[in-house]
């Protein structure tokens, strides 16, 4: 096993990887710059170094120095950041330091998104149609041709990196300059790599992602599947397992499909294999994500099973801890991201201070975080800071249990989306499972919301009111003050 770990990320990511770390008694060593100096992974690793490089988390040559001069002897990228640089785990290879996540063949291989794509659709397996070859920035006219021979509606999607940065939706053709404008930017400021291809478009539809973990012994298994198919600025708020979408067939088959996948290209560690769901209940084969995902907590807990120790004892050359005959899927289990964001404002970020955090416990209940009391929420990184989880035997209870941790979770001295996620969860569409990935783009209905919420409102409205309005710091008027006052009241001598 290794002797110390180097986590090349930071937020809640990086305090989970520390939390398992410390289960197995692996010293651990984090990462931070000045403007992350507060989190929680810094006070909780067993040594922490700031990251002085303008490039922060994406300097890997600065990473490796910095692993190499405190003697760790491997490197946790979490997701985002390092996690698929191929560059950066030939890097680790060649300094001797093990990468904790798939091999560097595997990530090349998945990087070639459109080659995967091909692959697939050779061995029989139904994928999403897509263009042959992808753009550069000035290829424009080329892409333009590809599209109107497609037709729209038309995703515009990065070659590098998952879904969010670098994908746009586009409806129609004078929508597409501007998209496909957009979307290499991003893909340049994220991914360094401007290249982009075309996919068709399915809408509405479902989107549902397999956990699989291999190992280096030609062990394959698969963790169930997760239904992310509520979606906001292209990234999840809502996910949950078993995916509501599919019945028991098309869930076993489906399943089946993800592990002939990976297998192709002979997957090793975490990763997650994603599908389309058409309303007729077809599935879509649209890529492998070689990391761990944002959304793993999800599988950990009806599963059982710690997937970051799986990714540190198959990174040492173990093999898996149990086959798929001992995977024993249990119950229902929903998780929230929790973002500084405000949703009245178009979900614009957030930063700030914390004034107050209170975080929901309970049966079933977990929270995955960075922050506490007194910290802040830089600007600089993604606003994500907590994942809600709750676990319950069934969906009704999951349901009823995520309603419950999500009122009693406070957060104040900056805006989030918790109050939002409420609101989803009040949602009809919702409570009966039927959502897909155009909830969220139009206004949904909410159930209505008991008397006594509204009463308790009105309560709590008048004590704030009173508050801002002094009536709890008494003031003597300033007209009570004037010369004639004072004079009334004075005692005859």
């Amino acid at each position: 096993m290794f002797q110390k770990i180097l986590i090349a990320n930071r937020g809640e990511i990086a305090v989970r990887v520390i939390q398992t770390c410390r289960d197995i008694g692996i010293p651990t060593l984090a990462l931070y710059d000045p403007s992350d100096r507060e989190s929680l992974h810094v006070r909780l690793a067993d040594e922490c170094v700031m990251l002085e490089s303008s490039d922060s988390f994406m300097d890997y040559e600065a990473i490796l120095g910095i692993a190499r001069e405190y003697g760790a002897d491997a490197i946790h990228p979490g997701y985002g950041f390092l996690a698929e640089e191929q560059a950066f785990i030939l890097a680790c290879e060649e300094a001797r330091i093990k990468f904790i996540g798939p091999p560097a063949s595997v990530v090349n291989a998945m990087c070639g998104k459109i080659e995967v794509l091909a692959v697939a659709r050779a061995a029989g397996i139904p994928t999403v149609e897509n263009s042959p070859v992808s753009f550069s920035a000035d290829e424009f006219d080329a892409l333009r041709e590809a599209a109107e021979s497609m037709g729209y509606p038309l995703i515009v999607k990065s070659c590098r990196g998952g879904r969010g940065p670098g994908e746009r939706l586009i409806l129609s053709s004078d929508r597409l300059e501007d998209a496909v404008r957009r979307a290499q930017g991003e893909a340049q400021a994220v991914f360094g790599d401007p290249q982009v291809y075309l996919e068709k478009a399915i809408v509405p539809a479902h989107q549902v992602g397999v956990q699989v973990v291999g190992d280096s012994h030609g062990n394959l298994i698969h963790l169930g599947a997760r239904e992310g198919s509520l979606i906001y600025g292209n990234r999840k708020a809502i996910e949950e397992t078993p995916a509501p979408c599919l019945n028991a067939d098309q869930r076993e088959r489906l399943l089946e499909t993800a592990l002939e996948l990976a297998g192709l290209f002979d997957y090793q560690n975490v990763g997650t294999v994603e599908f389309l769901v058409d309303a007729k209940g077809q599935f879509f084969f649209t890529e492998i994500k070689a990391r761990i995902q944002t959304e793993h907590p999800l599988t950990e807990t009806v599963a059982r099973i710690d997937l970051v120790r799986e990714q540190i004892r198959i990174a040492a050359g173990e093999p898996l801890s149990l086959t798929q005959d001992q995977v024993d899927l249990q119950g229902w289990s929903m998780s929230c991201r929790i973002s500084a964001v405000d949703p009245e404002r178009r979900f614009l970020p957030s930063p700030g201070r914390l004034d107050n955090v209170r975080l929901p416990g309970g049966p079933g209940v977990r929270v995955d975080t960075y922050v506490y009391s007194g910290c802040t929420i830089p600007a600089e990184y993604n606003p994500v800071i907590a994942k809600l989880t709750v676990w319950g035997e069934d969906r009704q209870m999951c349901v009823a249990r995520m309603r419950r941790a999500l009122e009693d979770f406070v957060i104040t001295g900056t805006q989030t989306n918790l109050p939002w996620l409420q609101s989803v969860l009040n949602s009809p569409d919702f409570l009966e499972g039927g959502y897909t990935t155009d909830f969220l783009s139009h206004p949904f209905e909410y159930v209505d919301v008991p008397e006594v919420h509204l009463r308790d409102l009105a309560a709590i409205t008048a004590v704030l009111y009173a508050r801002r309005n002094q009536m709890f710091n008494p003031t003597v008027p300033e007209r009570l003050l004037s010369g004639w006052h004072r004079s009334s009241r004075r005692l005859p001598e």
